[in-house]
């Protein structure tokens, strides 16, 4: 007879690969549950959004930043 386990990880194995990431996504969560550092984390970005609506800061899309960020890396 499976353990639990065993018939958890069969049934998740016949999900799509979309229902798969969400479920690894719900299951990485589960185990980050320090709720300072998600309280810190929330601050974090209310601020940044703040930043940026009151023209503090500004959005970079994310291939420009990885593109800046290699720029830097690169000697």
């Amino acid at each position: 007879m499976p353990s639990q386990l065993e018939y958890v990880q069969a049934q998740a194995m016949q999900l799509t690969p979309a229902e798969r990431n969400q479920l690894l996504e719900r299951l990485i969560t589960s185990l980050d549950s320090d709720l300072e550092v998600e309280a810190a984390w929330e601050q974090l970005a209310d601020q940044r959004e703040a930043d940026i609506a009151a023209g503090r800061s500004h959005w970079i899309p994310g291939d420009e930043a990885m593109r800046q960020l290699s720029a830097r890396l690169t000697p």
